[in-house]
């Protein structure tokens, strides 16, 4: 059999009419539309000279188009390689420059500045727009659906993903057929996926998110998708009358909440709504259910291993945590230091193991063999629990873990007490340098407009909530917090901007 990817999501098609994607003007593109368009698609791939194995790298605007070149790729046998439309070309030269691809798909607007870069590594550059137009779709449209369907073994990477470098230089992941099948089929299970779903799709998809997850997930179920180019509050919650499932990060539920047309009336046809890619606040989360009956379902995975855990669908979906390991997967907390393995309720290192977790990292064999331990787990980099029950709970980074006067920190129980004051929206809390401590336990804070919160007030409501250890040395109010592009705060950006805050 075929492991190709492709040929898991396509092969038995009983029916090419089914709708498989709607879009935002109304075009209608059905699943055996969406086998053609791949197949065109990887015919023009093979005649630029991707062979089985070579990289495909695509910073493009979202569209079913772009979608397609996913599919295309993988069909092909190439590895796909999808870029954040927000890097700069100065990025971009890292990406490019690493991954080393035989062709770059890019935004028209943007060939002449890729150019000269993909012409670094010897690739040919195509062009695809927002619109789906470009020199890509141009070369498609008169070229024959007809491809066979490259063999892949279950192990031939079918992606490359990089991290989104929130703490030093990005690595790729290395993404194989059977990673992405093999969990997407175990969502699928899991949340209950038929081919009656209809998902409101308005997640990027140069990201495991939107990529993997959403796409493949409804791929494989035969689902439709309502596919928009980005979030808009207002449609989305009209489209909910004809939906299913929607998928998005925390700051789609906390925008849905700022509408006052989000009620259990204008929900009532949904089934299931998916947060991830960032922490979802349990105030959000309580105040979704409060509105509309609904509780989010929040679960955990990463560019590594794309989903691990999941709160279940039927069941307590419990604020703040993510759940259990989906099935095939292994979790475990470990000491940090020693790798043992830690009871309900310590905090520690978050290692997984199954067939989500991926290859390793491009180029980087001391690297990835630093980040697996010898039975195969892989070290996330997530301290975080698993409690008496079996709920994993996501406490933060190992990065952020803040040492202070030689006691271990985590920033997460700081914020979930600041979170929960008056007039707060959000915090971050961080260790910065301090000449008597290591590192100053440092909190940064979003709050309502208006709110009468300041240090005093924090560190007033905090005692006796906190040991004096881990109590924030310092409180800072600011309009917003650094956030990546899917959602993440940036707390080695906050760090750099409060460096010397306690230098005298």
């Amino acid at each position: 059999m075929n492991a190709n990817l492709f040929s898991r999501l396509f092969d038995g098609l009983d029916d090419p009419s089914r709708l498989a994607i709607e879009t935002a003007d109304g075009q209608h593109i059905s699943y055996g539309d969406l086998m053609a368009r791949a197949g065109q698609m990887a015919n023009v791939l093979v005649s630029r000279g991707v062979k089985p194995g070579d990289r495909v790298a695509a910073q493009t605007e979202k569209s079913v188009a772009a979608l397609v070149l996913y599919l295309a790729s993988v069909r092909a046998g190439a590895v796909y390689l999808p870029l954040n439309t927000a890097y700069t070309l100065n990025e971009l030269e890292y990406f490019i420059g690493d991954a080393e691809p035989s062709l770059v798909v890019c935004d028209p607007s943007k060939a002449e500045g890729i150019g000269p870069i993909a012409a670094k590594v010897g690739a040919k550059v195509e062009t695809l727009g927002a619109d789906g137009q470009g020199s890509l779709t141009q070369a498609a449209a008169s070229v024959t659906a007809e491809f066979e369907t490259v063999d892949r073994a279950n192990d031939d990477l079918a992606a490359i993903l990089y991290t989104s470098g929130t703490t030093g230089r990005s690595k790729g992941a290395m993404l194989t057929h059977d990673n992405l099948a093999s969990n997407s089929l175990s969502l699928v299970d899991y949340w209950r996926f038929t081919d009656k779903d209809v998902l409101i799709h308005a997640l990027p998809i140069y990201h495991t998110h939107g990529l993997f997850v959403a796409s493949n997930v409804t791929l494989f179920a035969r689902a439709a998708m309502i596919f928009l180019p980005k979030l808009d509050p207002d449609l989305i919650i009209r489209l909910m009358a004809r939906a299913t499932v929607m998928m998005g990060v925390p700051t789609f539920y906390t925008r849905l909440l700022q509408s006052p047309a989000l009620t259990k009336e204008s929900t009532r046809h949904m089934r299931l709504f998916v947060s991830g890619s960032a922490p979802l606040l349990a105030d959000t989360h309580r105040e979704w259910f409060a509105r509309t009956g609904h509780a989010v379902l929040e679960r955990y995975g990463m560019t590594e291993t794309n989903m691990n855990t999941s709160n279940p669908y039927d069941g307590d979906r419990v604020p703040g945590a993510v759940g259990f390991a989906l099935p095939g997967v292994s979790v475990r907390v470990t000491d940090p230091e020693t790798g043992k393995t830690l009871g309900p309720d310590n905090i520690g290192m978050i290692e997984v193991k199954g067939p989500n977790v991926f290859k390793g990292y491009w180029r980087m064999p001391e690297k990835t063999k630093a980040e697996f331990r010898d039975d195969g787990f892989f070290i996330t980099g997530d301290l975080g629990k698993i409690d008496g029950r079996g709920y994993v709970h996501i406490l933060g980074r190992g990065k952020d873990l803040v040492i202070s006067g030689g006691f271990n920190v985590y920033p997460k129980e700081i914020e979930s007490e600041i979170d929960a004051m008056p007039g707060v929206i959000e915090s971050a809390v961080i260790g910065v340098p301090h000449a008597d401590f290591g590192e100053g336990v440092t909190a940064v804070l979003v709050c309502d407009k208006g709110a009468a919160v300041d240090e005093a007030s924090v560190l007033k409501a905090l005692d006796g909530r906190l040991a004096k250890f881990k109590m924030p040395k310092r409180v800072i109010v600011v309009d917003e917090l650094p956030r990546n592009a899917m959602g993440k705060v940036q707390k080695n950006i906050l760090r750099d901007t409060y460096a010397k805050i306690y230098v005298k």
